[in-house]
């Protein structure tokens, strides 16, 4: 049985974010949240895709737990990478939570409807911020069972 990661290994979390200054917020809250986690970062949808399906310089990378997902990218944007996502057989079993400023309704509907797990408006008050980030973090983190980056065998 799979349980919450709040007891095993440090959580593997793929920040997709072009904007520095939101990658750096991002960091100093998951650092405030004391969660045990690792946070890797791509700039674009082209370079998460590449993360998640191993290529490239990303060969090597770990399979994440959690992918904290932009809407407005440069070269790929956050609906086609969760498009991407929800097409690809050995991706769509990710979790994925968008992460945005954008609080349109059509564009809540739109990625609910590309089936995001959760859709989080960044709160432009640094303490807010930080507070969300630690609120999704325990909430992703310790109560919620996550699929092992191991699946295992199909039945025969």
């Amino acid at each position: 049985m799979n349980t919450s990661l709040a007891n095993c290994r440090p959580a593997e979390i793929l920040l997709v974010e072009d904007n520095e200054n939101d990658v750096i917020l991002t960091t100093e809250a998951f650092k405030l949240s004391r969660l045990s986690i690792n946070l890797h970062h791509v700039n674009d949808g082209e370079e998460c895709m590449a993360f998640l399906r191993k290529q490239g310089q990303h060969a090597d990378a770990p399979t994440p737990d959690i992918i904290l997902l932009d809407l407005k990218m440069p070269r790929m944007d956050g609906w086609e990478v969760l498009a991407a996502i929800s097409s690809d057989e050995t991706l769509r079993h990710s979790a994925v939570v968008v992460l945005t400023t954008s609080a349109e309704e059509r564009e809540i509907f739109r990625m609910y409807n590309l089936r995001c797990n959760s859709y989080i408006i960044k709160p432009v008050d640094f303490d807010q911020f930080v507070r969300a980030i630690r609120q999704f973090a325990e909430y992703w983190l310790t109560v919620a069972v996550l699929p092992s980056p191991h699946q295992p065998a199909k039945p025969r």
